[in-house]
């Protein structure tokens, strides 16, 4: 569960330029309804200044069964968004799982530690404009925004870099608070899965992002309410 929902969020970069997107950033929080394998529940994202250029980037879902936290604290270097450390918490029934991530940019390497397998600690070497799991989602909301049809990608998580293209597939209307509004549908693949975003113009944060799994829904949340 904890790697769909990391996945769904998206995760990966392609060097995605110098572009002045981050200066808009502002902190916000944001709710979602939240539905895991037919499993309801609720989920938060937020976005926090941590001062010095730093954000610290955090998604909470819970539900009857389950439980998840994931945070990322990135900064702003040159124009672009760097990972510093991650940390990935679930609790499903009796299974329990706590990883952190850590983004040495003065070495150009990261490595993994906790609840991770050994060939998944790394190190893995960095690249200008890698992004972990939890950053693609903003990355990709501020390239819509920008108007960017270049939506790729490279993730660098859980000790390996991989390649990722999303494409527009249109717009759509969505349903966000009771009020209808346009939005941009985005898709992406990755073998057997497929991961779904609509954004509307003028919101921080996904409307609804879907994970589907062999062509069956896996994960969906769909947004309440920004504040």
């Amino acid at each position: 569960m904890t790697r769909s929902i990391r996945m769904a969020l998206l995760a990966a970069t392609l060097g995605f330029a110098s572009l002045p997107a981050f200066a808009a950033l502002k902190p916000f929080t944001a709710d979602y309804t939240a539905s895991y394998m037919g499993l309801e529940g609720n989920g938060k994202m937020t976005l926090a200044a941590t001062g010095d250029n730093r954000w610290n980037y955090t998604l909470e879902i819970q539900s009857a069964v389950a439980q998840l936290s994931q945070s990322t604290v990135f900064d702003e270097n040159g124009g672009t968004w760097r990972p510093l450390s991650g940390h990935d918490m679930s609790s499903i029934l009796i299974k329990k799982s706590d990883k952190q991530a850590t983004y040495d940019w003065s070495h150009n390497l990261a490595t993994w530690s906790g609840d991770v397998k050994d060939d998944r600690k790394g190190p893995v070497a960095l690249r200008t404009g890698d992004l972990d799991a939890m950053l693609l989602n903003l990355a990709i909301v501020r390239d819509v925004h920008a108007g960017g049809k270049a939506l790729t990608y490279r993730m660098v998580d859980e000790g390996h870099g991989k390649d990722m293209t999303y494409r527009v597939a249109g717009k759509e209307p969505v349903t966000v608070a009771g009020k209808q509004r346009q939005a941009t549908r985005v898709e992406g693949t990755d073998g057997s899965r497929q991961t779904v975003l609509w954004v509307v113009d003028d919101l921080p944060v996904p409307v609804r992002i879907l994970r589907r799994h062999d062509g069956k829904d896996e994960m969906d949340l769909r947004l309440r309410a920004v504040h």
